[in-house]
């Protein structure tokens, strides 16, 4: 078992399709996991599905959107739990349109729970790893930070503001033995892709080399590398995950 295992690790935006199967890896390396989600129902929902396959998931309701709610998330989990030395920044949304149509509130709202989410909880846990000598920060981005999407310029901006902020926040910590790292999803197949009609997706796997969506368990696989001692020498990389479908 890797040396960070019972490390305690707090994933954002938990109860999506990656954030789940995020949790479910790590609770099986043996980490201490905590699920962040704004609704108590789902948060208890996604710890009951975990205990049936006989995994301990703690919840910290937070809105990763307000930083003072972060902080109070923080402090309870560290007064109940014990520090945060893992931080998956997760959580994310869409609000999809065309510039020309987009509202202040349609750019806010995404800029707000994307990338300001992403300052929120790094500026509350980053101290304490930098004064314990240990830290792993891994940000999920999108393959759309890459390559832009039509409809997305709010989402597009953000999830490339994440990786921008990843490489500056790398070079500020690295000495204090704190890694920082994007993950970048391409077309998964979560619940929401799924959803999709089944041309629309014929037509995005069309697109894709490999030949098919990716699989949750793909992109929670190469988050836990990120975190195991193997990774150690590896701090402001970006990993796209995403078949081939856009290289650079």
């Amino acid at each position: 078992m890797d040396s960070n295992s019972r490390k305690v690790v707090l994933v954002t935006g938990s109860t999506g399709g990656i954030g789940i199967a995020l949790c479910k890896a790590l609770c099986e390396a043996g980490y201490r996991v905590v699920g962040n989600c704004r609704c108590p129902e789902k948060g208890a929902a996604l710890q009951n599905e975990l205990a049936e396959m006989s995994h301990e998931l703690d919840i910290a309701i937070g809105d990763v959107g307000d930083y003072e709610s972060v902080g109070r998330m923080i402090r309870s989990i560290e007064e109940s739990i014990g520090p945060v030395d893992i931080l998956i920044n997760n959580a994310g949304v869409t609000k999809d349109k065309k510039f020309t149509k987009m509202s202040k509130d349609d750019w806010d709202y995404v800029i707000n729970t994307d990338l300001n989410s992403v300052f929120h909880c790094s500026r509350h846990v980053i101290d304490g790893m930098i004064e314990r000598k240990f830290g792993r920060i891994v940000n999920i981005s999108s393959i759309n930070a890459q390559k832009g999407q039509f409809g997305q310029t709010n989402y597009s901006a953000a999830k490339a503001g994440i990786h921008g902020f990843t490489k500056s926040l790398a070079l500020e910590v690295a000495k204090y033995g704190v890694t920082v790292n994007t993950v970048s999803p391409g077309y998964i197949g979560t619940n929401m892709v799924m959803a999709v009609a089944e041309d629309i997706r014929e037509k995005i796997v069309a697109q894709i080399p490999v030949g098919r969506l990716g699989y949750i368990e793909e992109v929670a696989d190469a988050v836990s590398y990120l975190l195991s001692d193997k990774a150690s020498f590896i701090t402001g990389s970006n990993l796209s995950i995403n078949g081939g479908h856009h290289m650079y």
